[in-house]
């Protein structure tokens, strides 16, 4: 049993409960499960979001995040618990059903980037109070709100919605096209993982 393995272990033994539990992904609070890819089903892409300051170890070096940074793990990659505060760990299954997206692909505007992988990609999610977010598209994705607010929305093909933003909370959000508006008096801030369409 290698030391990233016991490492891994004892994260799981203290960390929350898990935060969300799908086909498509594991999101725990606060206990790296799957810091070691020599953990069961662990072989796969894996989001460390912070929540406050922490500090993540691997052979990359040391990685020092402050609320809504991300750091990005591929299959082959181990790093050990973060330390420090609050984070959210996203692990992205390896065996998953096909991902769900909307017959269209539009791009948000407003957005930024943060990380464009082959099957996925990480962006912070962005709409000051007032503002609108023309019709866009997404699929199947994992959505962490750092701010509160409140958004109207106008999906296509259903009624219009107010949405309350539920902070520090894990949400798994199915595809959707429609538009956005910040109806709140905070900005939307928030860290998606969003699947690519399949090919």
């Amino acid at each position: 049993m290698t030391a990233i393995f016991v490492l891994a272990l004892g994260a799981l033994l203290q960390g929350d409960a898990s935060a969300l539990d799908n086909d498509y992904v594991r999101v725990t609070r606060n206990g790296a499960v799957c810091a070691s890819v020599q953990a069961p089903g662990c072989a796969t892409d894996r989001i460390i979001v912070a929540l406050s300051n922490v500090e993540v170890n691997s052979l990359h070096g040391t990685r020092r995040m402050i609320r809504g940074d991300v750091a990005v793990f591929g299959p082959a990659d181990s790093y050990v618990q973060p330390v420090g505060g609050s984070y959210f760990e996203v692990v992205l299954k390896p065996k998953r059903p096909p991902v769900l997206s909307p017959k269209e692909n539009i791009p948000p505007e407003k957005n930024a980037v943060l990380h464009d992988g082959a099957r996925f990609f990480v962006f912070e999610e962005r709409l000051e109070p007032g503002d609108t977010r023309a019709r866009h598209t997404h699929s199947q994705r994992v959505v962490i709100q750092l701010n509160a607010t409140s958004l109207q929305q106008w999906p296509e093909g259903g009624d219009e919605v107010i949405r309350e933003m539920r902070v520090d909370q894990a949400a798994f959000n199915e595809p959707v096209i429609h538009v956005v508006k910040n109806v709140g008096n905070r900005p939307l801030r928030g860290i998606v993982i969003e699947f690519k369409p399949e090919p």
